[in-house]
């Protein structure tokens, strides 16, 4: 194409709304029900860890060694709880 030439409109690589790709979906834990809650239990101390790791913690509302705290089951929860998976144990909680 030279310079005076212009690109006919809807070509090109910009994705719309229809073009758009469809984001691949992670793999679901078994037994995992969106919507409902969460029991959270802290199992070990977060003395040693990562800064983020401590902030995670206190996101999710624990403080202290056995706390334990009902959340609900939604991606942002699960995230945080991958992230301290080692120090918590995760239980469903009837809803």
């Amino acid at each position: 194409m030279s310079e005076t030439e212009t690109k006919p409109a809807g070509s090109g690589k910009s994705r719309g709304p229809k073009g758009a790709r469809a984001r691949p979906r992670g793999k679901r834990e078994a037994g995992s029900a969106e919507g409902g809650t969460l029991r959270i239990r802290l199992t070990r101390s977060g003395i040693c860890t990562p800064r983020d790791q401590k902030q995670t913690l206190v996101a999710l509302g624990l403080s202290r060694r056995e706390q334990e705290v009902v959340r609900s089951d939604d991606p942002s929860t699960r995230g945080m709880i991958r992230k301290v998976r080692h120090l918590v144990e995760v239980r469903e909680s009837g809803r």
